[in-house]
């Protein structure tokens, strides 16, 4: 079946945001410096949680573990992007766009779920603190993250064997600056019946499995902050929860916008833009997030910039 696909087809083209040749180097310029910023920050919070012993709580190893999948997905895509900004012949081959296919995919469904489990870990804080410690051990913690990475690669694999099993034998130019769902479709000469309900399935369930444990999660949250009397009480527990909210705002309103726009034939261009903000801004954003909104965070990053000053 898989010789079957690529006897006619061996590569694929990308046609990225825009065919103007006087923007290519300038997009070139702006997305090199999202990613460079987008790199510098994750690795940063990374390390930055690695290294201070009082981050070292769940909150914490769950915010790193979203920086590094922020970083993994869009590390999937920037760089094929830059170099495609350079070329004349903005060229992926087959199996680099089936790869490149898998670890997207993957990726995201394992940030739905790794946001979810920061939504529960808030949930618990702040609604039963009393069991935080014991609820929320080092095990508990482990499993809520590998579960997500396993659910997420499986779900990866599953449409890229879905997506294996049709016949590419005519256009190659995908309309978009990855090899994405929607544009590899239409270049299908087979029946993508099979595949297209795999992927509206698996989206929309993931989506919305996702976000309905974040939203009642957050119901708890806000009803146990209202029953808290003191003002500074409940600002505490607000600021504790303020990033976790911006990011999942950010993350799953370009994603709604993405299923809830018009059908693809009309809103192409519309969608790329959506892509940018779901695949370079929010992991861009997070690090920033999470250090501005956290003072624990801040100390942190004080007390390295106060310990590097003190050997000059």
């Amino acid at each position: 079946m898989l010789r079957k696909n690529y006897t006619e087809v061996t590569e694929f083209v990308l046609l990225g945001l825009t065919d103007r040749a006087d923007l290519q180097p300038v997009l070139f310029v702006v997305f090199l410096l999202i990613y460079l910023i987008t790199v510098i920050g994750n690795v940063s919070m990374i390390f930055l949680i690695r290294s201070d012993s009082k981050l070292h709580t769940p909150m914490y190893f769950f915010l790193s573990h979203l920086s590094f999948v922020d970083l993994c997905y869009t590390t999937n895509v920037t760089p094929q992007m830059l170099v495609n900004f350079l070329s004349e012949r903005k060229t992926i081959s087959v199996i680099g766009c089936f790869i490149q296919f898998h670890l997207f995919i993957a990726l995201v469904v394992t940030e739905y779920y790794v946001l979810t489990a920061m939504a529960y870990d808030r949930y618990m804080a702040i609604c039963k603190p009393l069991v935080y410690g014991s609820k929320m051990s080092k095990n508990v913690c482990l499993a809520l993250v590998i579960v997500p990475y396993i659910y997420g690669f499986a779900n990866g694999l599953a449409q890229t064997i879905l997506m294996l099993r049709l016949t590419f034998c005519g256009p190659n130019e995908i309309n978009h600056f990855y090899c994405a769902d929607p544009p590899l479709l239409v270049l299908a000469c087979s029946d993508t019946y099979v595949k297209e309900t795999a992927m509206f399935v698996g989206a929309g369930s993931n989506l919305t499995c996702s976000l309905t444990i974040i939203l009642i999660s957050y119901s708890f949250i806000f009803v146990a902050i209202l029953r808290v009397r003191s003002a500074e009480g409940r600002r505490k527990a607000f600021s504790t929860c303020g990033s976790h909210l911006t990011a999942v705002t950010i993350f799953y309103g370009t994603l709604f916008f993405m299923y809830l726009r018009p059908s693809p034939e009309t809103s192409v261009e519309e969608g790329k833009i959506i892509a940018v903000f779901y695949i370079f801004l929010s992991p861009m954003l997070n690090p920033i997030i999470y250090s501005l909104r956290n003072q624990d965070v801040k100390m942190a990053i004080r007390k390295i910039f106060q310990h590097k000053l003190s050997f000059k």
